[in-house]
């Protein structure tokens, strides 16, 4: 049986696999949204107002990326997720927030690649897109925070110094790539 048009055209035998695919990846943005919140609350600790300020709208647009993650799992019959993937790491040193960031979004792009395939596969092209719009937001999330890396790895304290005191205010309610 074929399900009707608002939710793609995907075949209800898949439909649990698709979901599940759903709540994994809401898991994962959950859990990264609450990382990087606790990262932003570091950073601004340290005094490093413009880099927390932008990891807190990373998190921002995690947390709506969880969001539509969650609204797509409803309209296919399921139950969002309320669960993160793993743990949160806390007590990172300043050098290894980067990287690690860096790694997590890199990760994140490989398991919505899969998954966007599997659902054109089993013939659901709105989850298929929804996660095709979330890889390019997570590759702008990899390429700012493989970036900093770069910076503080090759500028070292020159770089740091610039940041040092900066803002960490955000304005208005906004995300790093998800604008209001």
């Amino acid at each position: 049986m074929v399900t009707n048009s608002k939710e793609g055209l995907l075949v209800n035998e898949h439909r649990e696999k698709v979901i599940e695919m759903l709540k994994k990846a809401m898991a994962m943005e959950i859990q990264s949204a609450h990382q990087y919140m606790d990262q932003h609350f570091e950073l601004d600790n340290q005094d490093f107002g413009e880099l927390a300020k932008n990891v807190k709208l990373i998190a921002i647009d995690e947390m709506r990326h969880a969001e539509a993650l969650g609204e797509r799992i409803k309209e296919l019959g399921g139950e969002p997720t309320s669960a993160l993937a793993g743990s949160i790491v806390k007590g990172q040193e300043f050098k290894e927030i980067f990287p690690f960031d860096a790694k997590e979004e890199e990760e994140a792009i490989r398991a919505y690649t899969e998954f966007a395939k599997l659902c054109r596969e089993y013939g659901d092209t709105i989850s298929a897109n929804l996660f095709e719009e979330m890889i390019e937001h997570e590759q702008e999330h990899y390429n700012y925070f493989s970036n900093v890396d770069q910076h503080i790895q090759n500028l070292g304290e020159a770089y740091l110094a610039q940041l040092a005191g900066t803002s960490a205010d955000t304005g208005k309610p906004k995300g790093f790539v998800v604008k209001d």
